[in-house]
This record gives C-alpha cells, structure tokens and sequence, in this order.
C-alpha cells in the first residue's frame, strides 16, 4: 500500500507545487520568461524549487523501494517524517530574506540522512 511514501510524496507534492508558483510570481514581477535577468529574488526563489526538485524525488524513490521491500513500518514513517520535515525546512531556511540558516542547515542534515540511511538500509535487505 505504501502509505508512509504516499504520505510523504503528497506532502512534498503540494510543496513543489507552492514553490513553483512562487516562481511564478517573481518571473512577472521582474517580466523574466526566461533565466533570472540578475534579479536576485527571482535567482532565490528558481534556486529554491531547482533544490527541491534535484533532492525529493530521490527521497521518495527510495522511501518507497524501502517500503515495498518490507521496511519496519515505525522507521519508514520515521524516515518519511525526515524527508518532509527536511525538505520543508531547506525551502523555508533558504527562501526567506535574509536566509533562516539553522534552518537550511537541518533541511539538508535530515534530506541527507534520510537518503542514506534509506539507501543504505534497501541494500542491506536485497543483501539478506
């Protein structure tokens, strides 16, 4: 059923979705269709959703190969919990002006750790 990954990839769907419309709205305020035309706002807010979009997919992917693989249902929530959690954090941190790094800092920690103790823990059970 993949609930944790479902949970998880519909959360961070939404968040994709919010962090895409916030380019949106800088590329008509700074009448930019394509790149950024030096605007520093408009660099932030593309930076913002291109970090977002290189980081959750794996994070998803890799939950869910866990998931199907039978992962103990409390931790997978756990690393579900991280990823959102993490992902969230990073786009508040590094969207506000000025940045919020504490923020930031625990969005990539927690992106990080969930990859790798997921990735980590899918190779130890295709292992045994």
């Amino acid at each position: 059923m993949l609930a944790a990954t479902s949970f998880a990839a519909g959360i961070l769907a939404l968040l994709f979705v919010g962090l895409s419309i916030r380019v949106i709205k800088q590329r008509i305020r700074a009448k930019a269709s394509v790149g950024d035309h030096g605007d520093h706002d408009l660099l932030k807010a593309i930076r913002a959703q291109g970090n977002f979009a290189e980081y959750a997919p794996f994070g998803v992917i890799i939950l869910g190969l866990l998931e199907i693989q039978n992962g103990t249902a409390w931790a997978v929530w756990v690393l579900a919990l991280m990823l959102v959690t993490g992902r969230l954090s990073h786009a508040i941190g590094f969207g506000r002006t000025p940045q919020i790094i504490p923020l930031r800092k625990l969005g990539m920690m927690l992106t990080f750790l969930q990859i790798a103790i997921s990735g980590l823990w899918v190779l130890v059970l295709q292992i045994l």
